[in-house]
């Protein structure tokens, strides 16, 4: 019980923190600007954008499912990053252990988004391991992946939303697994968070 109000604690005084940062990156840009100092105010406005990816991208992991398939979430080993730049939002969670896993990255204004357009506009832009497919009514692309040390078959779904790249990739597994995996995400709640 003790560990467990710890960790709430500790949880508490993160968040705490990360409001501390945006707040102070907020005080700064404005005295920076007040000052004429336009670079430490823009700075300071990065910084603020950085810090509101993280806390997105951590909203975002609420809405991830628990398991794909039979593959328990790693919450441990999350990954949530903002660039407050070109970038923008990056957040990851990793599913099973090796060599039965699945991860699912967003990504927020991924420079392969436009590349994936065209692939998903002109049919004859993809390979024969490729083909295009809707989840929850968006176009994806579904890349077939055979490992040459096992024989066995994974699959990568890459699905564009806006300016938001979700990707979904599965070891070990059928198109049908990965599809229904993929049906369990909520697509248009994390699109309209990463928006």
């Amino acid at each position: 019980m003790k560990r467990i109000y710890l960790i709430l604690v500790i949880l508490s005084l993160t968040g705490a923190a990360y409001a501390q940062e945006f707040a102070k990156n907020v005080s700064s840009a404005r005295s920076a600007y007040a000052a004429g100092n336009l670079q430490d105010a823009r700075f300071a406005m990065e910084q603020m954008l950085r810090d509101l990816d993280i806390e997105i991208g951590k909203e975002i992991l609420k809405l991830l499912p628990a398991k794909i398939g039979t593959r328990n979430a790693n919450a441990a080993s999350d990954n949530v990053t903002g660039t407050g730049g070109l970038t923008g939002l990056f957040v990851e969670r990793q599913y099973g252990t090796d060599p039965n896993n699945a991860s699912i990255e967003i990504i927020n204004n991924s420079p392969l988004i436009t590349s994936l357009g065209v692939i998903l506009a002109a049919p004859m832009m993809h390979d024969q391991n490729q083909k295009v497919i809707k989840v929850q009514g968006y176009k994806a692309l579904l890349t077939k992946n055979q490992n040459s040390e096992t024989g066995k078959t994974g699959y990568e779904l890459q699905i564009p939303m806006n300016n938001t790249l979700i990707t979904l990739k599965i070891t070990e597994t059928t198109e049908t697994e990965i599809t229904a995996a993929a049906n369990t995400i909520p697509l248009a709640k994390i699109a309209e968070k990463a928006g």
